[in-house]
């Protein structure tokens, strides 16, 4: 039997800058292990059918394979969510989106929308985060909203209401306090689709249009039919797209519109609040 120190030496032949982590998180997935057990016990044998395992997944992750789609696993804010090939992968930077609606001066049960649900990891995090918010997700990807739906019952959020919509279809003559969304916003050519975990996510999650900005237009100029006096919109786009989207916001009437930047520094997210005419 190979030891877990023998068995790590095999993140040398995988891709990317994180190939030890990312060698660290299968094995720990293959033997149901805190990540801390590993550095603790490096010399521990490793059994052979978990070694088999172990060895088929750095075998899909050599192929690019995302890490988070092979252990059918991502955490976000708080929580863990289940994710696979029907939803894009949570995000660091999406992050920055629920710390902004969360500060938002909202009321105590403001009800609220998240706009393309994926995975469901906005809509779980603010209300992980707000008990009182009454919090609907939409999703027009029926397998997207399952996982979901799933997330929400193995958290035990089920009071999230989980909806199948092209955009803000289902919602009728609806307003809300907060529409939000992390909608599709890359380019058609852009090279990044043939690199890394990309090439593995739903394009349709992920493309907008041959300039990426199609779906952020979309949003913008319809969330004032689904708005209450005071609401707000926030969206996440492309770090070279600030400019545009809040053209967009400030075209369509909105007042306060701003970015804030990611974790790393880039331009991620623009937002404005809307006063009815």
């Amino acid at each position: 039997m190979a030891s877990v120190r023998q068995l790590l030496e095999g993140a040398r032949r995988l891709p990317g800058d994180s190939a030890r982590r990312d060698a660290e998180i299968l094995l720990c997935h293959c033997l149901a292990k805190p990540r801390s057990w590993l550095y603790t016990w490096p010399e521990a044998e490793v059994e052979a059918p978990q070694a088999r395992r172990y060895a088929s997944l750095l075998e899909q992750r050599e192929q690019g394979v995302p890490v988070a789609y092979l252990t059918g696993q991502r955490d976000f804010w708080s929580l863990q969510l289940t994710v696979n090939e029907h939803t894009l992968i949570p995000r660091p930077e999406t992050e920055t989106l629920v710390e902004w609606a969360l500060e938002l001066p909202l009321p105590a049960a403001a009800e609220v929308v998240d706009l393309g649900t994926g995975s469901g990891a906005i809509a779980l995090a603010l209300a992980s985060e707000r008990c009182a918010w009454l919090v609907s997700a939409l999703e027009r990807s029926a397998d997207a909203l399952a996982v979901a739906q799933a997330n929400a019952t193995n958290l035990g959020l089920g009071r999230v209401h989980f909806q199948q919509s092209d955009w803000y279809e289902a919602l009728g003559g609806r307003r809300f306090h907060l529409l939000l969304s992390n909608p599709p916003y890359v380019e058609e050519q852009d090279a990044h689709l043939q690199r890394g975990d990309l090439r593995f996510e739903p394009r349709d999650a992920l493309v907008a249009g041959q300039d990426g900005l199609a779906d952020l237009e979309a949003l913008v100029s319809g969330a004032p039919r689904h708005l209450l006096d005071g609401g707000w919109l926030l969206l996440e786009h492309g770090y070279t797209q600030g400019a545009a989207v809040r053209n967009f916001f400030q075209r369509a009437g909105f007042r306060d519109v701003a970015t804030r930047r990611d974790i790393a520094g880039q331009e991620r997210i623009s937002g404005g609040c809307w006063h009815a005419q």
